[in-house]
């Protein structure tokens, strides 16, 4: 019987990454399937050139994961992206562009991408998300995070981040009180979990945001959960970006 753990660790079961390659240009896509290939834990099932047939390939290939290039002919990689996660729930989608614009980058996430790269990523790096993401974790390039990050930091003061007590001010690492979780509403995030927020908004694992306010790893990824409810927000890319853009 097969174990979760092992479920998400394909080189333990056996079983490779499957991985769909969508770009307009012939020698990137090419180029990033002959890369992949060489890998013993993914497999390339599936080459499109545009939206329209990334969704069509989609489809009939069901990928774990598609790295998706996003300015390509008839259909979009955004428009692609979305009616990809919506009819394939387990299909990841990794955007690898040369674009990255606010507005790009934020409709890229809530179509439901999770990860952005640039095309300037080196190897390791694409290949590490292209795992990341089949174990269900959520990247950002250095860059597009710096970008989240700067809204971040021009919040107004009555943004959901704005203001924490004055002891978490003091010590931003420590996790507020029970009570003072009791302090807000039901339907407003409480300060431990703006407190979560503002780590996942940086990028941070579940396990590093345990380490950091002291909470076991199982009891994070319940906040998570809560937040992402409260949010309504379908990834965890897409809850930073929604938590940080200004109200």
């Amino acid at each position: 019987m097969t174990s979760a753990v092992d479920a998400a660790n394909p080189q333990r079961t056996g079983r490779r990454i499957r991985v769909m390659v969508v770009d307009d240009q012939a020698i990137i896509r090419r180029g990033l399937g002959l890369m992949l290939a060489l890998e013993s834990d993914i497999e390339v099932v599936g080459q499109a050139g545009d939206g329209q047939e990334a969704v069509e390939m989609a489809g009939v290939t069901r990928p774990d994961v598609v790295l998706m290039d996003l300015q390509m002919p008839r259909l979009s990689g955004v428009a692609a992206t979305r009616f990809i996660t919506s009819a394939l729930t387990g299909t990841q989608v990794v955007i690898l562009t040369t674009f990255d614009t606010d507005d790009l980058v934020f409709e890229a996430i809530r179509a439901g991408a999770q990860a952005y790269l640039l095309k300037d990523a080196d190897e390791a790096e694409v290949l590490d998300t292209i795992r990341a993401v089949h174990r269900g974790e959520s990247r950002l390039a250095p860059h597009i995070a710096r970008k989240v990050m700067d809204q971040f930091r021009r919040l107004p003061p009555g943004a959901a981040l704005a203001t924490r007590s004055a002891a978490a001010t003091a010590d931003p690492n420590r996790a507020p009180t029970d009570d003072e979780d009791a302090e807000a509403g039901s339907d407003a995030l409480t300060k431990r979990e703006e407190r979560i927020l503002s780590l996942i908004a940086e990028g941070r694992s579940n396990k590093e945001i345990a380490g950091i306010v002291f909470l076991a790893e199982g009891t994070v990824k319940n906040y998570v959960s809560r937040i992402m409810s409260k949010l309504h927000a379908g990834t965890r890319i897409e809850l930073a970006v929604k938590a940080l853009r200004p109200k």
